[in-house]
């Protein structure tokens, strides 16, 4: 292999980034003479020294992401013991941030893998707030993490997609008179159930607004106080028949229901209350 470079890249994650990085540099080199072999998941020091082995053999580098301090340490030991070359891939920008920021970062491996995982599990959760929204398909209420019952403007869709941005599958579905609740929601785990409620006057004055902003009249029955008043009754039965939390939402902001909800959920499900 004479004239050839082996570029050994270790990581304790999937070591991605390092094998790029090392493409990066060879590319600025004029040969074609070389060859990168990725080590991914390295978290054992038998490990390193295997590839210690493999590596004195050839013309080589080492090139490594390893954030575990005990086996950065392993490294570059037997760096100097097999007098290979090492080039630590993360130390410079994890310093510098710390010294910037103030404080030591967490060297815990495949931190990066789980931030994309939880960016997709909560574009997942939002899609699936938007899907079942409004009691659009009750088959949703079997799949959701969370279920919100109550009558129009308390508050069900906007805490829906704020759940959502938590990483919770959420379904709502509106309560009226007229329309008779899903089978589906007599199904549901009745501890993953939450009815809305407000008081009237509330309720009134937000159904007022929102035909305002409809440009339609707000005489409409759908903002009189006896109809608004009717409606309440009829999902209080509702939740009753449910047996479910029932939360007043009428001086609540979002946020704070959605804490109320959360700490409910915490205490039914323990650690397992997103699952």
């Amino acid at each position: 292999m004479d004239g050839n470079v082996v570029v050994y890249v270790l990581s304790d994650s999937i070591g991605e980034t390092g094998e790029q990085v090392a493409k990066a540099a060879v590319s600025q080199f004029n040969t074609e003479k070389y060859e990168v072999r990725r080590f991914p998941y390295v978290t054992e020091e038998e490990q390193i020294v295997e590839i210690f082995e493999e590596a004195k053999e050839e013309r080589s580098i080492i090139v490594f992401t390893i954030v575990i301090e005990r086996l950065k340490k392993f490294i570059i030991e037997k760096s100097k013991e097999y007098n290979i070359q090492v080039v630590d891939l993360m130390s410079p920008i994890l310093d510098a941030i710390e010294n910037v920021v103030g404080f030591g970062p967490k060297r815990e491996s495949g931190l990066i893998r789980k931030l994309d995982e939880q960016y997709f599990k909560k574009v997942e959760a939002v899609e699936f707030a938007v899907k079942y929204d409004d009691g659009k398909d009750p088959r949703g209420i079997k799949k959701a993490d969370i279920v919100l019952v109550g009558v129009s403007r308390t508050s069900k869709t906007p805490l829906s997609m704020y759940l959502a941005h938590k990483n919770f599958k959420v379904a709502n579905v509106p309560l009226v008179p007229e329309v008779p609740a899903p089978s589906e929601l007599f199904e549901k785990d009745t501890k993953r159930v939450f009815g809305l409620i407000a008081n009237s006057q509330k309720l009134n004055e937000i159904r007022q607004e929102r035909l305002k902003a409809l440009g339609l009249s707000n005489n409409a029955n759908y903002a009189s106080i006896s109809r608004i008043e009717e409606e309440l009754e009829y999902s209080k039965k509702i939740m009753e028949k449910l047996q479910c939390k029932v939360i007043d939402v009428s001086n609540k902001a979002v946020e704070e229901t959605a804490g109320i909800i959360l700490e409910i959920m915490k205490h039914n499900f323990g650690d397992d209350y997103g699952k």
